[in-house]
């Protein structure tokens, strides 16, 4: 084992997560989490200072149907996703004969020459 590596190994045979990230991406997640602190103090402030606000029963029922036609959509496109991957059709197209035929070839192939 190199030097480097034997630096980035622990006794259990993992590296650490200091040794393995960089400054950027220490710096990434930081920032991450410092935009998650100011819209949860956003949110905080929305909620205390609208606490007045009456919300008639249509505003909750059209929030609720909101929030299950978008989850409706996710788990529709994720399962999409899921099928279309497991199911070969995100496979790259691949030209198929039948044996004693010769595929037919386009200009491309035969490099604009005329048959």
């Amino acid at each position: 084992m190199s030097d480097p590596e034997k630096d980035t190994l622990t006794t259990a045979g993992t590296s650490t997560a200091s040794n393995r990230l960089g400054l950027g991406s220490w710096t990434i997640i930081v920032v991450l989490i410092a935009l998650l602190a100011a819209s949860g103090f956003v949110a905080y402030l929305g909620w205390t200072l609208g606490s007045g606000a009456e919300e008639p029963t249509a505003g909750y029922v059209s929030m609720a149907l909101g929030v299950v036609f978008s989850l409706v959509v996710g788990f529709g496109l994720m399962g999409l996703v899921f099928y279309s991957s497991r199911s070969g059709y995100d496979e790259p197209a691949v030209f198929i004969t039948t044996e004693g035929q010769s595929a037919a070839q386009s200009p491309v192939e035969t490099n604009g020459e005329s048959q």
